[in-house]
This record gives C-alpha cells, sequence and structure tokens, in this order.
C-alpha cells in the first residue's frame, strides 16, 4: 500500500518546522530546565504499580525523542501516564475515532450502515487505507466530528483542518478515553458499535500489527490500530493504541511518539514499553506473541484536501 504526501502536505511541515527567532534581554538570566515528565502509576494491586513504573522507566531509559504511555487495567484498577497531556499529530490512530464517530452519528439516526459506509470502515481500519478515510471524514463533516468529541469527552482532542485529518491533535488521555468506551458499555457506543470497531481492530493486516501487542500472552486477543508519519519538523510520529481481553483480562495501552530518525526506531520504542506491560500484568509462562517491526511509507495525508 503506497502513502502519498501531497505537495500543499509539505509545504504545510516545513512551514510548521521553521524557526522563530526571538530577541533575547543582553544579561538575562537562562531559565531553569523544567524538570523531566516520569511515569506514574496507580494499582489495587500490592506491587503492581511501583514495578510497572520502574519498567517502564527502564524501557524508556536512553530512547530518544519523546514518548505519552496511557495504559489502563480495569481486572486491578491499575493506571499509568506518562505525558499524558501532551499532544501529537495523530496520523492515522485518528481512523478509530472517524468510525467510532460514524456509528455514534448513526445510532442517533437510528439507522445501520450502509454497505458502501461498512467497506470503507473496513479498509480504514484494516489496512489503514487513506482514501477510505478521506471519503468518510468528508461525509461526516467538522460538525459531527466535533459532536462525537464533545459526546466522548475527548474535550483535547482538536480535528485536523483542511482535510487533513492526519493533523488532529490528540493526546494519551483522550485515546484512553476512546479505548475505554470501545471496550466497556456506554451510553456513547452502542454494544454492536463497539464490537464491530473491536472486530475491525482484531482483523488489521499482520504487517500493521506491531506496537502495543508486542510480548501480548497469547491469553488475550488483540485489537490495534497504528499511526505513523514523517514530517520535516521532529521527525517520525509513530503511534500505536492496543486492547487485550481474554482469560480474565482486560486492558488498553496507548503509547504515542515523535522524533524518532526512523519508523523502525519509533516502532521498537513503542513495544519496548508494550512487553514490559504486558510482562508486568500477565506474568505467566505462556509464549507472547511475537511482531517485527516492518518499514512503512509515511501516510495520514489525503492526496486531495477536503473542500
Amino acid at each position: 500500500m503506497t502513502h502519498r504526501i501531497s505537495r500543499r502536505a509539505r509545504v504545510l511541515a516545513a512551514s510548521i518546522g521553521a524557526a522563530v527567532i526571538v530577541p533575547i534581554a543582553v544579561g538575562a538570566a537562562p531559565a531553569a530546565a523544567a524538570p523531566a515528565p516520569t511515569v506514574s502509576c496507580t494499582s489495587s494491586k500490592a506491587g503492581l504499580a511501583a514495578k510497572l513504573k520502574t519498567d517502564i522507566t527502564a524501557a524508556l531509559a536512553n530512547r530518544r525523542g519523546t514518548v505519552a504511555v496511557g495504559l489502563y487495567d480495569r481486572a486491578t484498577n491499575t493506571t499509568c501516564t506518562l505525558r499524558a497531556t501532551t499532544s501529537f499529530d495523530s496520523a492515522s490512530t485518528v481512523k478509530v475515532t472517524v468510525l467510532a464517530a460514524l456509528l455514534w452519528d448513526a445510532k442517533k439516526h437510528n439507522r445501520y450502515l450502509t454497505s458502501t459506509e461498512t467497506s470503507l470502515a473496513t479498509k480504514m481500519i484494516t489496512q489503514s487505507d487513506n482514501a477510505s478515510t478521506t471519503k468518510l471524514w468528508n461525509q461526516l463533516g467538522m460538525t459531527k466530528i466535533k459532536g462525537f468529541l464533545t459526546a466522548a469527552g475527548m474535550t483535547k482532542t482538536t480535528p485536523g483542518t483542511g482535510g487533513y485529518w492526519g493533523l488532529t491533535q490528540i493526546n494519551v488521555t483522550d485515546e484512553q478515553k476512546l479505548l475505554k468506551l470501545v471496550t466497556a458499555k456506554n451510553t456513547v457506543l452502542s454494544d454492536n458499535a463497539r464490537a464491530y470497531i473491536l472486530k475491525l481492530m482484531g482483523q488489521v493486516v499482520s504487517s500493521q500489527r506491531w506496537g502495543t501487542p508486542a510480548g501480548a500472552p497469547s491469553t488475550v486477543a488483540v485489537h490495534v490500530k497504528n499511526g505513523w508519519l514523517s514530517r520535516s519538523s521532529n521527525a517520525w510520529r509513530v503511534h500505536s493504541l492496543g486492547t487485550f481481553n481474554g482469560g480474565g483480562r482486560d486492558y488498553m495501552m496507548s503509547v504515542l511518539t515523535v522524533g524518532s530518525s526512523t519508523m523502525d526506531y519509533g516502532v521498537a520504542t513503542i513495544q519496548a514499553v508494550a512487553k514490559v506491560i504486558h510482562k508486568d500484568l500477565v506474568p505467566t509462562s505462556v509464549a507472547p506473541q511475537r511482531f517485527t517491526p516492518t518499514s512503512q511509507p509515511a501516510e495520514a495525508f489525503p492526496a486531495v484536501p477536503a473542500s
């Protein structure tokens, strides 16, 4: 699958990456560097929060770029966060939001998806097809997309403008809210809608099943959606959303990264975090599922911006 970035997108990326020179008063004292964010974990299970904090921190030691992490495990009421409110370009992780918005709107109008919508949604999630995403994005329009975000409580997610859905601004907090909606009964998404989203995330093509599934035990079902995008500023954005359930387990994680020199470097960073999370949550001798980082072309921009 080939994803091309339009000339307008390249120009936009270049302009965002342009330096801005700010005069500094002579003799002014340098500002003190802000302390680096640290992993924060809480859990109802004794010792688990401390272990996760230690292991996630170790997994990220000496990794370059900026990484945000969100974890929630219902079984042990465990939560971990790192840079939970830092914004990132969404790349193709926004496609889960697009599908959820489509199903939310269909529910409001008491209708099923059409065969065309079903086909587009399937390609959008399982193959990360950009053209299908653009069609659904345009069909929904900004009013419905923002309506869903409001209903979902995703208050810090800002849809990309000019048709550039891949430049939607997301953070770990909102992505975790979305995954919680997809994985438990709620008033925003119907049970059928949730099952459909999970079904498609469980059928993502093998070449795109890297990231958060790395190290997942064979006792859980894996649902994933990734995003990857290279821009002239801050190199690669590589993200992975995953939910895992079965065998008494029910947890989800979001790992967002920016600043990797290559896509594979970003994938390796995400997988280092995912492996320790799976190991700590499900300490078992069951053979884990293995995924090898696979280079993919940059994606997340429609060929033609929406009018």
